[in-house]
C-alpha cells in the first residue's frame, strides 16, 4: 500500500464493548456502522461455525458500503455442547439462560473478520471456557432484576455484575467479553494498519 493513503478502519458492530476494547489497545475507528443481519441459526449448525459464518455476513454487508476502507466485524455466540444460547431479549430469556448454565462449564466463541479492500476477508475465532456456580432462586431473580443480561449472548455480561457467579474462567477473557484482542491485533497488523506504534 506505499504511496496509497491508509485505509480508514470501519467496526460493523453496535456493541459498545467492542469499541471499548479497541479503545483499549488504542484503537480508535474512524466509524462505527453495525450491519443488520439475520442471527438465526441454521438448522444443526454448532457454535463455532455459527459465530464464523455471523462475522463474514456482517463484514461483508458493512464492505458493500465501505469498499475501499477495512471492515471489521464480529460476533460472539456461548454454546452449552452443541447448542447455542440465545442472545437474551427477555427477562424469561435471561432466567432461561442462566438457569441453563448453573453449576456447569460452557464455551464462548468470539469470530472476528476483516474485509480488505479488493475483497478479501481474513478471519479468526477464539475461545475462552466459562464456569457457573450453582445459582440459587434468588440469585437468577437478582441477576435478572439488574437487566443486565438483556442483549447479551447467553444472557449475562462477564465484565459486569455477572462476574459474582462466575467460578472458573479458562482462555480468551477479551473473546468472552466480545473481541479478542490478540486475534484482533494480528489481523490489523497483517493488513497493514498500524497498531501499538
Amino acid at each position: 500500500m506505499a504511496g496509497a493513503a491508509q485505509p480508514r478502519l470501519i467496526l460493523a458492530s453496535a456493541s459498545p464493548r467492542r469499541l471499548a476494547l479497541l479503545r483499549q489497545i488504542g484503537i480508535e475507528p474512524a466509524a462505527v456502522e453495525p450491519s443488520d443481519v439475520d442471527e438465526s441459526p441454521l438448522k444443526g449448525e454448532i457454535p463455532r461455525l455459527h459465530a464464523i459464518r455471523l462475522a463474514r455476513a456482517k463484514a461483508e454487508a458493512a464492505r458493500a458500503r465501505h469498499p475501499h476502507n477495512l471492515v471489521l466485524a464480529a460476533d460472539t455466540v456461548v454454546g452449552l455442547g452443541r447448542r447455542i444460547l440465545p442472545k437474551a431479549e427477555t427477562e424469561a430469556e435471561v432466567a432461561r439462560c442462566l438457569r441453563l448454565l448453573s453449576g456447569r462449564r460452557h464455551r464462548v466463541y468470539t469470530a472476528i473478520a476483516l474485509a480488505l479492500p479488493g475483497g478479501t476477508l481474513h478471519e479468526r475465532i477464539a475461545l475462552g471456557i466459562v464456569g457457573v456456580k450453582r445459582l440459587t432462586d434468588a440469585e437468577i431473580a437478582a441477576y435478572v432484576r439488574s437487566g443486565e443480561g438483556i442483549g447479551k449472548a447467553g444472557g449475562y455480561a462477564i465484565q459486569g455484575r455477572a462476574a459474582a457467579l462466575i467460578d472458573f474462567v479458562s482462555g480468551s477473557y477479551s473473546a468472552i467479553v466480545g473481541l479478542p484482542l490478540y486475534e484482533t491485533t494480528a489481523l490489523l497488523q497483517g493488513a497493514g494498519y498500524p497498531v501499538l506504534r
